[in-house]
């Protein structure tokens, strides 16, 4: 599982550490560790580091010095290394260390940034140590002239030193112009704000270099399932299981309007390994889920009547609906626990719990938002993901997947879950139908297992958001298995979900 932190944790974990005078130990190991990243990195390009161009554009503090001393190190290897100086007052230690080693450095100033963006756009590698994870808003004067003109004629490999310069280290939001980085070295423990949207859109790919503090480390604010995780908390059946211990899951979800959601949502809870599934919904979706799926048990007509472990609504509900909404806030009156998309989430009440499990995107996220007084638009839910999934957390008390190329999820206390492993061609209709079946069919399967969680570290109260980050995965690693790199179907993206769980 990766674990990731504000900044200020992280200084924090390092403060010990320097007030005993091992600042410059803490400076080594990270630059090294950039270092080396750069020299794997090209040859895995099939570059040959010897005599390849490293340009450094190195800011005042001390992630301008881990920049330099990086440089230094790979001047000694034999690249030809430019510094980049956006501030007079370079770190010294690593200004002295990168001259040494033969390097060059510039001041950049209003009059020569266009020349030394030229400079910098024909190195192999751009390393981006301008502003670090203390830094407030992005980057003013001729730095933003720099990387403005830089990344329109960018050719090489651009490594961010910590954190892209202008993304925030504790939220992720970004302040143009940020220069994007294939590859993010970060220190000690990964920053919240690269595992989140927009600032993931920056970071490339991210690359931990332990530097010594881990024992100094709190308790993370955000967490990322990965493959080993899965494999543990995925419901293998025991061998005396039946349809009725391994999951029932209830589904009240199309309408007229969209009877293929109701498809969808069924296709993916089955494919997601629930023992059974009934679905509740008007005649028109029903023949299409009996035609569709012949595994699942159409009735009965009211909610109370229905015998299930958990609860799926609202996919493909249409507004006027009035007999599926009332279905909706019967199923959160049960008490199960329910995943709630789409068209439920208009009718459910103010305050919700933490086994209620919401799957709004960005617009629906923000429009949930206006009833409690937030109005932070689409947009600054899509600029701003941990902050507006947390508030909406807060606000409702229910758990809060927000769906995008990061998926994150919140409970209303404890870190956030952040997984990515879906493709851009899964913007595609019906996709999201898909992924509320599979977090239904999780919840209906998982949700009272709490030993399991406890066993990975999760407590109880976090295993809401523990099962949207599975679904969330889950879902991503089957639509990029679907994809291989082109389009792909909703339907395609339930037909590859056993696939996947087989692999774990």
């Amino acid at each position: 599982m990766i674990s990731a932190y504000t900044g200020t944790q992280i200084r924090d974990a390092e403060k010990p550490l320097l007030d005993s005078g091992g600042g410059a130990v803490l400076m080594q190991r990270a630059s090294y560790g950039l270092a080396n990243a750069v020299v794997r990195e090209l040859a895995a390009r099939g570059i040959r580091p010897y005599g390849a161009s490293v340009a450094v554009l190195a800011g005042k503090g001390n992630n301008g010095g881990d920049g330099l001393f990086a440089g230094a190190l790979l001047a000694a290897r034999g690249m030809r290394t430019t510094a980049v100086l956006t501030a007079v007052d370079a770190h010294p230690e690593g200004l002295a260390a990168f001259e040494r080693a033969g390097g060059r450095a510039r001041t950049l100033t209003d009059h020569n940034a266009a020349e030394l963006a030229a400079a910098a756009a024909s190195a192999d590698v751009v390393i981006d140590a301008v502003l670090g994870t203390g830094a407030q808003g992005g980057l003013r004067g001729p730095s933003a002239s720099l990387v403005e003109k830089l990344r329109t004629s960018l050719r090489g490999l651009v490594v961010a030193c910590d954190i892209p310069s202008g993304v925030n280290a504790d939220t992720g939001e970004a302040y143009d112009p940020v220069l994007p980085a294939d590859i993010t070295v970060t220190f000690g423990g990964a920053k919240a704000g690269l595992l989140a949207d927009p600032g993931a859109d920056h970071a490339g790919r991210v690359l931990i270099i332990p530097i010594g503090i881990g024992d100094q480390l709190p308790s993370p604010v955000l967490r990322r399932l990965e493959t080993a995780d899965l494999a543990r908390l995925l419901p293998p059946p025991a061998r005396r299981s039946h349809k009725y211990s391994r999951g029932v899951l209830g589904i009240v979800a199309g309408s007229q309007q969209y009877p293929g959601a109701a498809v969808l949502a069924c296709r993916g809870a089955l494919a997601a390994g629930a023992g059974m599934v009934r679905y509740l919904g008007p005649p028109e979706a029903t023949r299409l889920v009996r035609q569709a799926c012949p595994e699942v048990v159409c009735g009965p007509d009211n909610v109370a009547d229905a015998h299930v472990q958990a609860w799926l609504v609202g996919s493909g509900i249409a507004d006027g609906d009035d007999e599926q909404l009332q279905r909706v806030r019967d199923a959160v009156e049960t008490g199960l626990p329910v995943a709630a998309d789409a068209g439920a989430l208009p009718a459910l009440p103010d305050i919700l719990a933490p086994h209620v499990v919401l799957t709004p995107h960005a617009g629906e996220l923000a429009h949930a938002l206006q009833r409690y007084g937030i109005d932070l638009g689409r947009q600054g839910v899509e600029g701003a993901t941990l902050d507006a999934v947390r508030q909406a957390a807060e606000r409702t008390g229910a758990t809060v997947l927000l769906k995008g190329a990061t998926t994150v999820v919140a409970a209303p206390s404890g870190p956030v879950f952040s997984q990515a492993e879906a493709t851009p061609w899964m913007a595609t209709a019906g996709s999201g139908d898909v992924l509320a079946g599979a977090l239904g069919s999780l919840l209906a399967q998982r949700s009272d297992d709490e030993e399991r969680f406890d066993a990975c570290g999760i407590s109880a109260d976090q295993r809401w958001a523990a099962i949207g980050a599975m679904a969330a995965s889950l879902h991503g690693r089957a639509g990029t298995l679907a994809a291989a790199g082109g389009p792909v179907t909703a339907g395609a993206i339930a037909t590859h979900l056993p696939e996947v769980m087989r692999t774990l």
